[in-house]
């Protein structure tokens, strides 16, 4: 019997999918129409424009008038000598002021830069220089970072700085400009005066931590944004204009912009805006305002999982979620516990060429896709992929973990970086035969039975690889860690990787640190260089002092046995150093703490 339900139900999926794609494959348009995302917000701001397009901290804005924000934006940045393809950085938290701005910014014809708002020091001063950022607009909230580097950016005080104000917070600071004030008194753009900005160009830049050097600033056309957020509002998660989505996971980032906020923005559904994530708070927030959609991340699950079960938890208006990166050994729980009917796990790089969504609602699986990927073998001891002996790579044996490539072909570009080296970096050439080319996606996934779904492959992330690891949602380049420890006057060279640790996601970072002859390790003054300089997420969990470096046959620092050993006392007798949750200080790792990160009770 269940057979047959579950026949029934992938047939009315498939059924329902089948309209759609049909209109979208005869319909696709040309790359060369007048066609943005500014354009968007102003057909929902048409149909909807007393709606509430957002609600935050107790404020909310409607359709009509965050169209009319964001058109005040566009003008004044186009009287201050903005042009189209110029770029515009935006460093500010979520809130309601950061999707005015946005938009502003891309109406003008500019290519908004979303910048991490944890990056400090070099970091942040790469993510605004590389860019050529004409100006940068930055929250209140975030004076205090800007100051420490505004002299290293390009730009000119008391002109190419714009502070926003936070509430009423702050001070502005006489090296930058009022941007609130200024704007006010600016009237809407003027029609004849908009951009005609087509699909093909650029409208923002993502960064994302690849496997080598600082931020990589990602390239995404209008053309992306858009047939994202309709296929997410048409056949993903499915947002009608009645329903409420919450949004807590940063603007900044494609997860919430893209996966998020673009399905809402084509449906003219509400979007209910956290600043950051609470999970004492979430259900009181759902409740409230009648969420029926969350939008996730993996380790946003876990830490719901973990505060206090009350009998009523499934008591609450969600029905709907989608995200990444929620695992498999929490799945049911999660999903029977807040009482969800259905999961749209979706798996794919803001910049990458391939991806997976899991449209029929499979358990525990990221999903499915149009065009099939290339599983490749790769030896995760040695970190390298597996060629045979005519040197071409091989696809893995059904149901074998293997390196995800998508290929690069008319229908599945790799618009790559502003860095056209890091982006011939992330291809990989002469894979099965001459010529060919697919995008390295760094990620080992494997082929998933999922139940009946009419014969197509389903699949399940299984880990990182290679010089990335992930923690806390965010995928951090070991080599960008490395150089900042570099930089201390002791170090004489250091190895960054990511470990497990107990009840969490993804990887935490571990630095494998040799000094300079005749150094100590002075803990004090290495904190102050990796708070300072490293954003939160990737600071190394731990720190352990080595006299030398394991190296590889080829001398590559070797990953594998650093790995492999970890933190754990049995496996290493080196000093081990850790950061504990909430300091910014380095201390020793004792035995009764390693027992609470063993337990799971450490709080990470």
């Amino acid at each position: 019997m269940s057979f047959v339900k579950e026949t029934v139900s992938s047939a009315k999926v498939i059924a329902s999918l089948i309209p759609v794609v049909f209109r979208a494959v005869a319909s696709r348009p040309s790359e060369d129409e007048v066609d943005n995302i500014g354009l968007r917000l102003a057909g929902t701001a048409a149909r909807y424009p007393d709606k509430t397009a957002v609600i935050f901290e107790g404020e909310s804005i409607s359709w009509g008038e965050l169209d009319r924000r964001a058109s005040q934006v566009a003008h004044f940045l186009h009287d201050r000598g903005v042009e189209p393809g110029d770029c515009v950085s935006l460093l500010m938290e979520n809130r309601i002021e950061f999707l005015a701005l946005f938009f502003g910014i891309v109406r003008a014809g500019a290519i908004a830069s979303l910048i991490n708002t944890n990056l400090r020091g070099l970091q942040l001063v790469h993510c605004i220089t590389t860019t050529r950022a004409k100006t940068l607009i930055f929250g209140g909230e975030l004076t205090e970072a800007v100051a420490e580097v505004k002299g290293d950016c390009n730009l000119t005080e008391a002109e190419d700085f714009l502070w926003v104000a936070d509430g009423d917070s702050g001070i502005q600071p006489n090296w930058a400009v009022n941007f609130d004030a200024l704007v006010k008194g600016s009237d809407p753009m003027p029609e004849n005066v908009v951009p005609a900005t087509i699909r093909k160009d650029p409208a923002i830049y993502i960064f994302t931590s690849g496997t080598t050097g600082l931020p990589k600033a990602s390239i995404q056309k209008h053309n992306r944004l858009i047939s994202g957020m309709d296929a997410g509002s048409n056949i993903g998660i499915k947002i009608v204009a009645d329903d409420c989505i919450h949004i807590c996971l940063p603007l900044y980032h494609a997860t919430g912009l893209m996966v998020g906020f673009g399905p809402a923005l084509h449906a003219g559904a509400t979007v209910f805006l956290r600043r950051k994530f609470s999970a004492s708070h979430f259900l009181e927030d759902v409740r409230e305002h009648g969420c029926n959609t969350f939008l996730y991340i993996g380790e946003l699950c876990r830490y719901l999982l973990a505060q206090p079960e009350k009998p009523d938890d499934s008591d609450n208006p969600l029905v709907k979620m989608t995200g990444n990166g929620l695992r498999p050994d929490i799945w049911m729980t999660f999903k029977n516990r807040f009482g969800i009917e259905r999961i749209v796990e979706f798996y794919g790089a803001s910049e990458g060429n391939t991806g997976f969504i899991n449209l029929f609602n499979r358990d525990c699986t990221v999903g499915t896709t149009i065009i099939p990927p290339s599983l490749i073998e790769y030896d995760v001891g040695s970190d390298t992929i597996v060629r045979d002996a005519a040197g071409w790579c091989k696809r893995v044996a059904k149901g074998e973990p293997g390196l995800l490539l998508g290929p690069i072909t008319a229908a599945s570009e790799f618009e790559g970086y502003t860095d056209k080296e890091a982006t011939e970096k992330k291809i990989l050439r002469n894979v099965f035969k001459e010529g060919d080319a697919y995008f390295n996606t760094g990620d080992l996934v494997k082929a998933v039975d999922a139940g009946f779904a009419f014969g197509m492959k389903h699949y399940q992330f299984v880990d990182r690889v290679g010089d990335t690891f992930r923690w806390k949602g965010e995928n951090c380049s070991t080599n960008e860690v490395g150089e900042i420890i570099n930089q201390h006057s002791s170090v004489q060279i250091c190895n960054v990787y990511g470990v497990e640790i107990a009840g969490t996601d993804g990887r935490a970072g571990m630095a494998a640190i040799v000094l300079h002859e005749g150094q100590a390790f002075d803990s004090e003054a290495m904190s102050v260089l990796i708070v300072r300089d490293l954003a939160s997420y990737a600071r190394p969990i731990f720190l352990r002092i080595l006299q030398e470096l394991p190296l590889t046959g080829t001398f590559k620092l070797q990953k594998g046995d650093l790995r492999e050993a970890a933190y754990h006392p049995d496996k290493c007798s080196d000093e081990v150093y850790v950061l504990k949750p909430g300091r910014d200080r380095y201390e020793m790792l004792d035995e009764v703490y390693y027992e609470q990160i063993i337990s799971g009770q450490a709080g990470y």
